[in-house]
């Protein structure tokens, strides 16, 4: 039992036969994909706290993982906001040892959930928690960056608190050279966007905001040296880590991996014209990717909704679109490790801001909220439970919250059945037994 259920998690011919339909097709949609996500990926690896060169490993390593044993067609893993928010706790407490120990747990977790079938129990997350869930990851994605943009180093483990601190001192110890390159990134990625939604505003905001530190030699942060390759670590060393503290921020990236993954793939199969997904599938190519990206010196990954959403809009048809693109990730760092060594990391941490802006769909949101006014306050306190808790605990705090109002909700609506039903029963018995008064 156990072997045919392997078994069935595993590719078969038909998606390698399927990668060579469109090849030209793919290839372009991956080099799209490419271009922005270059620069999520530095962003989201220096955000994590392990480095530039740990979200480009992510990008290739989890991204053709993912890509080739994967229940989509068309989805694309990588690093992304929301799991960097959960790393970051993480990382401050333990160190980077500590993240890549806590992606190969994670990577287990998902493993065992693959092929356990827990793919099925995803599919009943309300679709108002998983809105406040987004809601809440955009506002930590773009509070995380406040003191990088401000030029200013972190002062606390809380996030909000952080960008809190980082404000108030706005005028003592910031950087107005950080400060005009994150905003110059904001605004030009944001215009950009509302010129031509093609334009790769990311990598150019990048490409102008380095151009301009180097050329006036201005004295903020940026990446630094990364490796031309990406290379194989091993096993992260785990003597001395406190192995039992590690375990539930594991199942936290398990969970979010196993949602995230799940939810990007839906959203795939709505805007592609293909074959639904294999949600069991999916989850063990999380799984895998998860388990090698760390050997690699990689965080934990998941599906990118933004990344999979250009691979569709450029015409990606097969799995070969999302694997040139983490091909492609590797020659772009082969031929210009240079050159991303002066990205400033107040422009990164812009790109992360803009980011943050474009995952909440205000239109849609007001609208699934005004045509179902109970799921305004699902959304509104899961999107705090977000801000302030586990991500995992926001989201079953959600569910917990969605159960109990649907439960008055349904308990109202039978009563109101109930009224409407007696009074028509006795709108019958008036007509059918008139009274005495009546026949008189």
């Amino acid at each position: 039992m156990a072997k045919n259920q392997i078994r069935r998690l595993l590719p078969d011919r038909s998606d390698f036969t399927q990668m060579l339909s469109k090849p030209q097709a793919d290839i372009i949609a991956g080099l799209s994909v490419a271009v922005v996500a270059l620069p999520l990926a530095l962003a989201f690896g220096v955000a994590s706290g392990v480095g530039a060169a740990a979200g480009i490993a992510t990008a290739v390593v989890a991204g053709l993982l993912a890509a080739l044993f994967g229940g989509s067609r068309v989805q694309v893993s990588g690093p992304t906001g929301a799991m960097t928010v959960v790393l970051v706790p993480i990382f401050a407490q333990f160190g980077a040892r500590a993240v890549l120990t806590v992606g190969l747990i994670a990577g287990i977790i998902l493993l065992v959930m693959a092929i356990s079938g827990a793919a099925h129990f995803m599919r009943y997350i309300p679709i108002s928690v998983i809105e406040g869930f987004t809601v809440g990851i955009a506002l930590l994605i773009g509070l995380q960056q406040v003191p990088i943009a401000l030029g200013v180093k972190p002062d606390s483990t809380s996030v909000v608190l952080s960008a809190i601190h980082a404000l108030r001192n706005e005028m003592n110890g910031s950087d107005p050279a950080a400060i005009a390159i994150s905003l110059g990134s904001i605004l030009f990625i944001m215009i950009s966007r509302r010129v031509h939604a093609s334009i790769p505003s990311g990598i150019l905001a990048v490409a102008i905001a380095t151009f301009i530190t180097t050329r006036f030699h201005l004295d903020i942060p940026v990446v630094g040296d990364i490796p031309r390759s990406i290379n194989w670590r091993g096993l992260p060393q785990m003597s001395h880590l406190p192995f039992g503290s590690l375990v539930i921020p594991a199942f936290s990236v398990a969970g979010l991996a196993a949602i995230e993954g799940l939810l990007c793939a839906s959203v795939a199969d709505a805007m592609a014209d293909l074959p639904p997904h294999n949600s069991h599938r999916e989850l063990f190519g999380q799984a895998l990717a998860n388990l090698v990206t760390p050997l690699f010196g990689g965080v934990p990954a998941t599906a990118a909704i933004a990344r999979t959403a250009v691979n569709v809009r450029s015409g990606a048809v097969s799995r070969l679109a999302a694997v040139s693109h983490s091909i492609i990730l590797l020659l772009f760092i082969a031929a210009g490790a240079t050159l991303v060594a002066h990205i400033p990391l107040a422009c990164l941490a812009g790109v992360l801001i803009a980011t943050a802006f474009r995952m909440v769909e205000g239109q849609k949101l007001r609208t699934f909220i005004k045509e179902t006014p109970h799921h305004g306050i699902i959304v509104a306190l899961t999107a705090l439970a977000t801000l302030f808790l586990d991500l995992v605990e926001a989201v079953l705090l959600g569910i917990f919250i969605a159960s109990v109002l649907s439960f008055i909700q349904g308990k109202r609506q039978r009563k109101t059945h109930v009224s409407e039903v007696e009074q028509v029963e006795a709108a019958l018995d008036h007509i059918l037994h008139p009274s005495d008064e009546t026949v008189r």
